[in-house]
Protein backbone atom coordinates (compact mmCIF):
# COMPACT_ATOMS: atom_id res chain seq x y z
CA UNK A 1 0.00 0.00 0.00
CA UNK A 2 2.87 2.35 0.75
CA UNK A 3 4.36 1.63 -2.67
CA UNK A 4 1.05 2.49 -4.36
CA UNK A 5 0.85 5.83 -2.52
CA UNK A 6 4.46 6.71 -3.35
CA UNK A 7 3.89 5.94 -7.05
CA UNK A 8 1.07 8.52 -7.36
CA UNK A 9 2.01 11.54 -9.49
CA UNK A 10 3.27 14.52 -7.54
CA UNK A 11 0.87 17.46 -7.42
CA UNK A 12 -2.17 15.45 -8.50
CA UNK A 13 -3.94 15.95 -5.18
CA UNK A 14 -4.59 12.22 -4.87
CA UNK A 15 -1.95 11.54 -2.26
CA UNK A 16 -3.95 12.91 0.69
CA UNK A 17 -7.11 11.04 -0.31
CA UNK A 18 -5.28 7.75 -0.84
CA UNK A 19 -3.44 8.10 2.48
CA UNK A 20 -6.70 8.71 4.30
CA UNK A 21 -8.38 5.74 2.61
CA UNK A 22 -5.49 3.37 3.33
CA UNK A 23 -4.74 4.74 6.83
CA UNK A 24 -1.22 5.72 5.83
CA UNK A 25 0.87 8.56 7.19
CA UNK A 26 0.90 11.39 4.65
CA UNK A 27 4.26 12.63 5.96
CA UNK A 28 5.84 9.19 5.61
CA UNK A 29 4.69 8.92 1.99
CA UNK A 30 6.14 12.33 1.13
CA UNK A 31 9.41 11.56 2.92
CA UNK A 32 9.93 8.23 1.15
CA UNK A 33 8.95 9.73 -2.21
CA UNK A 34 11.51 12.49 -1.74
CA UNK A 35 14.18 9.97 -0.83
CA UNK A 36 13.53 8.03 -4.05
CA UNK A 37 13.53 11.05 -6.33
CA UNK A 38 16.37 13.03 -4.73
CA UNK A 39 19.69 12.94 -6.64
CA UNK A 40 22.45 10.97 -4.94
CA UNK A 41 24.69 12.97 -2.66
CA UNK A 42 28.25 13.38 -3.78
CA UNK A 43 30.91 14.46 -1.32
CA UNK A 44 33.33 16.97 -2.76
CA UNK A 45 36.94 15.83 -2.89
CA UNK A 46 38.81 16.55 0.28
CA UNK A 47 41.28 19.36 -0.11
CA UNK A 48 44.86 18.67 0.84
CA UNK A 49 45.81 20.10 4.20
CA UNK A 50 48.06 23.11 4.15
CA UNK A 51 50.04 21.45 6.94
CA UNK A 52 50.85 18.32 4.90
CA UNK A 53 54.50 17.77 4.01
CA UNK A 54 55.41 18.45 0.41
CA UNK A 55 56.61 15.51 -1.65
CA UNK A 56 60.22 16.68 -1.44
CA UNK A 57 60.18 16.72 2.37
CA UNK A 58 58.49 13.31 2.51
CA UNK A 59 61.31 11.89 0.40
CA UNK A 60 63.78 13.49 2.78
CA UNK A 61 62.11 11.85 5.80
CA UNK A 62 62.19 8.47 4.05
CA UNK A 63 65.87 8.95 3.20
CA UNK A 64 66.74 9.48 6.87
CA UNK A 65 64.54 6.58 8.05
CA UNK A 66 66.26 4.25 5.59
CA UNK A 67 69.78 5.13 6.66
CA UNK A 68 71.81 2.03 7.72
CA UNK A 69 72.27 3.37 11.24
CA UNK A 70 68.48 3.45 11.71
CA UNK A 71 67.83 -0.01 10.21
CA UNK A 72 66.92 -1.48 13.61
CA UNK A 73 65.44 1.64 15.18
CA UNK A 74 61.83 2.69 15.62
CA UNK A 75 60.59 6.11 14.43
CA UNK A 76 60.60 7.17 18.08
CA UNK A 77 64.33 6.46 18.35
CA UNK A 78 64.99 8.12 14.98
CA UNK A 79 63.08 11.22 16.05
CA UNK A 80 65.01 11.49 19.34
CA UNK A 81 68.40 10.89 17.68
CA UNK A 82 67.83 13.49 14.96
CA UNK A 83 66.49 15.95 17.49
CA UNK A 84 69.67 15.58 19.59
CA UNK A 85 71.67 16.23 16.41
CA UNK A 86 69.76 19.47 15.84
CA UNK A 87 67.52 18.16 13.05
CA UNK A 88 63.72 18.23 13.04
CA UNK A 89 61.95 16.72 10.07
CA UNK A 90 58.39 15.99 11.27
CA UNK A 91 56.48 14.46 14.16
CA UNK A 92 56.81 10.82 15.20
CA UNK A 93 53.26 10.12 14.03
CA UNK A 94 54.04 11.57 10.60
CA UNK A 95 57.06 9.28 10.35
CA UNK A 96 54.82 6.29 11.01
CA UNK A 97 52.31 7.58 8.45
CA UNK A 98 54.98 7.96 5.75
CA UNK A 99 56.37 4.47 6.44
CA UNK A 100 52.86 2.95 6.40
CA UNK A 101 52.22 4.48 2.97
CA UNK A 102 55.31 2.62 1.72
CA UNK A 103 54.30 -0.65 3.40
CA UNK A 104 57.26 -0.53 5.76
CA UNK A 105 55.41 -0.81 9.09
CA UNK A 106 54.78 -4.27 10.53
CA UNK A 107 55.87 -6.92 12.97
CA UNK A 108 59.56 -7.74 12.73
CA UNK A 109 59.11 -11.23 14.18
CA UNK A 110 57.04 -13.96 12.65
CA UNK A 111 53.71 -14.06 14.42
CA UNK A 112 51.94 -17.31 15.15
CA UNK A 113 48.66 -17.62 13.28
CA UNK A 114 46.05 -19.91 14.79
CA UNK A 115 44.28 -22.20 12.34
CA UNK A 116 40.56 -21.93 11.78
CA UNK A 117 39.06 -24.98 13.50
CA UNK A 118 36.03 -26.57 11.91
CA UNK A 119 32.89 -26.65 14.03
CA UNK A 120 31.90 -30.32 14.47
CA UNK A 121 28.40 -31.07 13.16
CA UNK A 122 27.55 -34.71 13.84
CA UNK A 123 24.24 -36.51 13.38
CA UNK A 124 23.25 -39.88 14.87
CA UNK A 125 19.98 -41.52 13.82
CA UNK A 126 20.60 -44.92 15.43
CA UNK A 127 22.90 -46.53 18.01
CA UNK A 128 26.55 -47.16 17.15
CA UNK A 129 26.75 -44.32 14.63
CA UNK A 130 28.43 -41.64 16.77
CA UNK A 131 30.35 -42.29 19.97
CA UNK A 132 31.76 -39.60 22.23
CA UNK A 133 34.59 -40.20 24.67
CA UNK A 134 36.47 -38.28 27.33
CA UNK A 135 38.56 -38.72 30.47
CA UNK A 136 37.74 -37.24 33.88
CA UNK A 137 39.71 -37.15 37.11
CA UNK A 138 38.62 -38.95 40.28
CA UNK A 139 40.25 -37.67 43.48
CA UNK A 140 42.69 -40.07 45.10
CA UNK A 141 43.60 -40.67 48.75
CA UNK A 142 45.87 -37.61 49.12
CA UNK A 143 45.91 -34.10 47.74
CA UNK A 144 46.87 -33.81 44.05
CA UNK A 145 46.53 -37.54 43.49
CA UNK A 146 43.98 -38.74 40.95
CA UNK A 147 42.60 -41.77 39.19
CA UNK A 148 41.52 -41.36 35.56
CA UNK A 149 38.10 -42.54 34.33
CA UNK A 150 37.80 -43.26 30.59
CA UNK A 151 34.21 -43.28 29.29
CA UNK A 152 32.88 -44.00 25.77
CA UNK A 153 29.26 -42.90 25.27
CA UNK A 154 26.81 -43.55 22.43
CA UNK A 155 25.24 -40.12 21.81
CA UNK A 156 22.00 -41.53 20.33
CA UNK A 157 21.10 -43.88 23.19
CA UNK A 158 23.32 -42.24 25.88
CA UNK A 159 24.52 -45.73 26.74
CA UNK A 160 28.02 -46.11 28.17
CA UNK A 161 29.53 -48.66 25.78
CA UNK A 162 32.93 -48.80 27.47
CA UNK A 163 34.78 -47.53 30.54
CA UNK A 164 37.88 -48.14 32.64
CA UNK A 165 39.71 -46.53 35.58
CA UNK A 166 43.49 -46.22 35.42
CA UNK A 167 46.36 -44.47 37.18
CA UNK A 168 47.20 -42.22 34.19
CA UNK A 169 45.98 -40.95 30.84
CA UNK A 170 47.29 -43.12 28.04
CA UNK A 171 46.43 -43.56 24.37
CA UNK A 172 47.44 -47.24 24.52
CA UNK A 173 44.98 -47.92 27.35
CA UNK A 174 42.22 -46.21 25.39
CA UNK A 175 43.12 -48.33 22.37
CA UNK A 176 42.44 -51.53 24.33
CA UNK A 177 39.16 -50.12 25.68
CA UNK A 178 37.91 -48.95 22.28
CA UNK A 179 38.71 -52.16 20.42
CA UNK A 180 36.96 -54.17 23.15
CA UNK A 181 33.87 -51.91 22.92
CA UNK A 182 33.67 -52.28 19.12
CA UNK A 183 33.92 -56.06 19.37
CA UNK A 184 31.25 -56.29 22.08
CA UNK A 185 28.80 -54.19 20.07
CA UNK A 186 29.76 -55.74 16.72
CA UNK A 187 30.17 -52.37 15.04
CA UNK A 188 30.88 -52.84 11.32
CA UNK A 189 33.67 -51.05 9.52
CA UNK A 190 33.04 -47.55 8.09
CA UNK A 191 29.90 -47.00 10.18
CA UNK A 192 31.14 -45.33 13.36
CA UNK A 193 32.24 -41.74 14.02
CA UNK A 194 34.25 -41.08 17.20
CA UNK A 195 34.12 -37.59 18.74
CA UNK A 196 36.43 -36.26 21.46
CA UNK A 197 38.04 -33.07 22.69
CA UNK A 198 41.69 -32.16 22.07
CA UNK A 199 43.36 -33.84 25.03
CA UNK A 200 46.67 -35.65 24.67
CA UNK A 201 45.33 -39.23 24.33
CA UNK A 202 42.58 -37.99 21.97
CA UNK A 203 45.04 -36.49 19.49
CA UNK A 204 47.78 -39.09 19.96
CA UNK A 205 49.22 -40.80 16.89
CA UNK A 206 48.41 -44.19 18.45
CA UNK A 207 44.71 -43.27 18.57
CA UNK A 208 44.67 -41.86 15.04
CA UNK A 209 46.32 -44.94 13.50
CA UNK A 210 44.01 -47.28 15.38
CA UNK A 211 40.92 -45.47 14.08
CA UNK A 212 42.20 -45.62 10.51
CA UNK A 213 42.80 -49.36 10.83
CA UNK A 214 39.27 -49.89 12.20
CA UNK A 215 37.59 -47.68 9.59
CA UNK A 216 36.37 -45.17 12.18
CA UNK A 217 35.97 -41.49 11.31
CA UNK A 218 37.19 -39.09 14.01
CA UNK A 219 36.16 -35.57 14.97
CA UNK A 220 37.55 -33.19 17.58
CA UNK A 221 36.05 -30.29 19.51
CA UNK A 222 37.34 -26.80 18.89
CA UNK A 223 39.89 -25.64 21.49
CA UNK A 224 38.38 -24.42 24.76
CA UNK A 225 34.82 -25.13 23.56
CA UNK A 226 33.12 -27.54 25.95
CA UNK A 227 29.81 -27.19 24.07
CA UNK A 228 31.37 -29.18 21.25
CA UNK A 229 31.44 -32.28 23.47
CA UNK A 230 28.17 -31.86 25.41
CA UNK A 231 27.21 -35.51 25.92
CA UNK A 232 30.39 -36.51 27.70
CA UNK A 233 30.33 -33.31 29.78
CA UNK A 234 26.70 -33.92 30.79
CA UNK A 235 27.43 -37.54 31.66
CA UNK A 236 30.33 -36.62 33.95
CA UNK A 237 28.07 -34.18 35.77
CA UNK A 238 25.47 -36.91 36.25
CA UNK A 239 28.24 -39.12 37.65
CA UNK A 240 29.62 -36.57 40.10
CA UNK A 241 26.23 -35.27 41.25
CA UNK A 242 25.23 -38.70 42.50
CA UNK A 243 24.66 -38.57 46.29
CA UNK A 244 26.79 -41.71 46.65
CA UNK A 245 29.74 -40.20 44.78
CA UNK A 246 32.52 -39.96 47.40
CA UNK A 247 34.74 -36.98 48.07
CA UNK A 248 37.74 -39.10 47.19
CA UNK A 249 38.69 -42.73 46.56
CA UNK A 250 41.20 -44.48 48.81
CA UNK A 251 42.27 -47.05 46.21
CA UNK A 252 41.82 -47.65 42.52
CA UNK A 253 39.86 -50.82 43.36
CA UNK A 254 37.36 -48.69 45.30
CA UNK A 255 36.99 -46.35 42.31
CA UNK A 256 36.41 -49.28 39.95
CA UNK A 257 33.84 -50.84 42.29
CA UNK A 258 31.89 -47.58 42.49
CA UNK A 259 31.96 -47.12 38.70
CA UNK A 260 30.81 -50.69 38.18
CA UNK A 261 27.69 -50.02 40.27
CA UNK A 262 27.12 -46.59 38.76
CA UNK A 263 27.31 -47.64 35.10
CA UNK A 264 25.02 -50.62 35.70
CA UNK A 265 22.46 -48.25 37.23
CA UNK A 266 23.01 -45.60 34.54
CA UNK A 267 22.53 -47.96 31.60
CA UNK A 268 19.72 -50.09 33.01
CA UNK A 269 17.71 -47.94 35.45
CA UNK A 270 18.38 -44.24 34.83
CA UNK A 271 15.42 -42.61 33.03
CA UNK A 272 17.15 -40.01 30.89
CA UNK A 273 15.29 -36.75 30.13
CA UNK A 274 17.09 -36.35 26.81
CA UNK A 275 15.73 -39.63 25.38
CA UNK A 276 12.07 -39.42 26.38
CA UNK A 277 12.57 -40.71 29.94
CA UNK A 278 13.80 -44.03 28.62
CA UNK A 279 16.85 -45.81 29.98
CA UNK A 280 19.91 -45.94 27.73
CA UNK A 281 19.58 -49.71 27.37
CA UNK A 282 15.97 -49.39 26.20
CA UNK A 283 16.98 -47.02 23.41
CA UNK A 284 20.17 -48.86 22.53
CA UNK A 285 18.54 -52.28 22.19
CA UNK A 286 15.36 -51.17 20.41
CA UNK A 287 12.83 -51.52 23.24
CA UNK A 288 11.72 -47.87 23.29
CA UNK A 289 8.73 -48.04 20.92
CA UNK A 290 7.09 -50.88 22.84
CA UNK A 291 7.51 -48.99 26.12
CA UNK A 292 6.23 -45.77 24.54
CA UNK A 293 3.08 -47.56 23.35
CA UNK A 294 2.44 -48.95 26.83
CA UNK A 295 2.91 -45.50 28.37
CA UNK A 296 0.47 -44.01 25.89
CA UNK A 297 -2.14 -46.64 26.80
CA UNK A 298 -1.76 -45.75 30.49
CA UNK A 299 -2.21 -42.04 29.75
CA UNK A 300 -5.21 -42.73 27.50
CA UNK A 301 -6.88 -44.61 30.37
CA UNK A 302 -6.16 -41.71 32.72
CA UNK A 303 -7.66 -39.26 30.22
CA UNK A 304 -10.84 -41.31 29.82
CA UNK A 305 -11.23 -41.57 33.59
CA UNK A 306 -10.69 -37.87 34.37
CA UNK A 307 -10.75 -35.74 31.19
CA UNK A 308 -11.33 -32.55 33.20
CA UNK A 309 -7.77 -32.71 34.54
CA UNK A 310 -6.28 -32.27 31.06
CA UNK A 311 -7.17 -28.76 29.99
CA UNK A 312 -5.50 -28.29 26.62
CA UNK A 313 -5.19 -31.73 25.00
CA UNK A 314 -4.95 -35.44 25.81
CA UNK A 315 -1.65 -36.37 27.47
CA UNK A 316 1.26 -37.92 25.62
CA UNK A 317 4.47 -39.49 26.92
CA UNK A 318 7.76 -37.65 26.35
CA UNK A 319 8.76 -38.00 22.72
CA UNK A 320 11.52 -40.39 21.69
CA UNK A 321 14.18 -38.67 19.58
CA UNK A 322 14.80 -40.03 16.11
CA UNK A 323 17.89 -37.90 15.46
CA UNK A 324 20.53 -36.45 17.77
CA UNK A 325 22.95 -33.70 16.80
CA UNK A 326 26.19 -32.29 18.07
CA UNK A 327 26.03 -28.67 16.87
CA UNK A 328 23.07 -28.82 14.46
CA UNK A 329 23.76 -26.69 11.36
CA UNK A 330 21.94 -23.42 10.91
CA UNK A 331 18.93 -23.39 8.55
CA UNK A 332 19.65 -22.34 4.97
CA UNK A 333 17.47 -20.94 2.21
CA UNK A 334 17.57 -24.32 0.46
CA UNK A 335 16.60 -26.18 3.65
CA UNK A 336 14.93 -23.79 6.13
CA UNK A 337 13.64 -26.67 8.30
CA UNK A 338 17.05 -28.26 8.79
CA UNK A 339 17.22 -27.40 12.49
CA UNK A 340 13.73 -28.69 13.20
CA UNK A 341 14.28 -32.21 11.91
CA UNK A 342 11.87 -34.72 13.39
CA UNK A 343 12.47 -34.77 17.13
CA UNK A 344 16.03 -33.55 16.67
CA UNK A 345 17.67 -32.71 19.97
CA UNK A 346 19.66 -29.53 20.27
CA UNK A 347 22.14 -30.26 23.02
CA UNK A 348 23.88 -26.94 23.61
CA UNK A 349 24.44 -26.24 27.32
CA UNK A 350 22.79 -29.45 28.50
CA UNK A 351 25.76 -30.11 30.77
CA UNK A 352 24.93 -26.96 32.76
CA UNK A 353 21.47 -28.20 33.64
CA UNK A 354 21.19 -29.33 37.29
CA UNK A 355 20.73 -33.03 37.82
CA UNK A 356 18.40 -34.22 40.55
CA UNK A 357 20.18 -36.67 42.85
CA UNK A 358 18.93 -40.22 42.39
CA UNK A 359 20.03 -43.17 44.45
CA UNK A 360 21.61 -46.12 42.64
CA UNK A 361 20.17 -48.51 45.20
Amino acid sequence: MMAVAIALPTGSGLTSAVCAALSLSHASVLRQRAALTAPPRTRPPRAASSRALPERERDQVLHHLREPRFADQTPTEVFATLLDEGTYLCSIRTMYRILAAQGEVGERRRQRTHPVYQKPELLAEAPNQVWSWDITKLRGPVKWSYFYLYVILDIFSRRVVGWRVEHAESASQFKELFIDAMEKHEVPRDQLTLHADRGGPMKAKTTALMLVDLGVLKFHSRPHTSNDNPFSEAHFKTLKYQPEFPKNFETIEQARAFCRRFFAWYNQDHHHAGIGLMTPDQIHFGQAQEIYTARQATLDAAFLATPERFVHKPPKPPQIPTAVWINPPKPTEENPSLKSKSHCLKVVDTFRRPVAPVSMA
